[in-house]
């Protein structure tokens, strides 16, 4: 893959592992103890920073322009800290903020939403756009939560979570093609 103006640290004997396949668009700071599966797209400006624990992002997702990821250190009252595990065909939206939490397979994060240490969204679970989910809550699968802080609106239906996934298959060929533009 070919980088173009992508920072890719190393940083307290860590180095970021990148499949080969993933797209990492110009921008991008990606920091430390970072592991990047098939398949994802990081899209322009995104920080992922693993400078105190680590980040783990799973096949066929995506974290759209200007989101920042970051983890957890190790504290007297948790010794492993918060890291950040993203699962397979995850979408988070343009300037998220993903922190010391799980998002689950095909979890959902909305536009401009934070979430916080110690926080879970389950599978096919949605976090609406500009929610704030706080330390430590956790969104069951299959529902909506919104507001700040996020409370639970309502289940997500088959044709919603059918949905979120052609939304990862867009991704996917979408990263594709700016790859493949970028390195022409």
């Amino acid at each position: 893959m070919t980088y173009h103006d992508v920072s890719i640290i190393s940083i307290n004997g860590k180095t970021p592992q990148i499949d080969p396949s993933a797209f990492i668009a110009p921008g991008c700071r990606i920091i430390g103890d970072v592991v990047i599966g098939p398949d994802v797209s990081i899209w322009y400006n995104c920080v992922l920073r693993a400078d105190v624990s680590r980040i783990v992002v799973g096949a066929r997702s995506n974290i759209q322009d200007g989101s920042v990821v970051h983890c957890d250190g190790p504290m007297p009252h948790r010794p492993e800290g918060f890291p950040t595990i993203i699962g397979e065909d995850v979408l988070i939206g343009h300037l998220a903020m993903v922190h010391g939490c799980v998002l689950d397979d095909r979890a959902f994060v909305g536009l401009k939403a934070t979430v916080m240490n110690g926080c879970r969204i389950g599978s096919d679970a949605m976090l609406a756009a500009g929610a704030l989910l706080t330390e430590n809550k956790e969104i069951p699968g299959r529902e909506l939560w919104a507001g700040s802080p996020a409370r639970r609106v309502r289940e997500i239906d088959d044709a919603q979570a059918a949905g979120m996934q052609v939304g990862v298959a867009h991704y996917v060929l979408n990263g594709r093609m700016h790859k493949a533009a970028l390195e022409s």
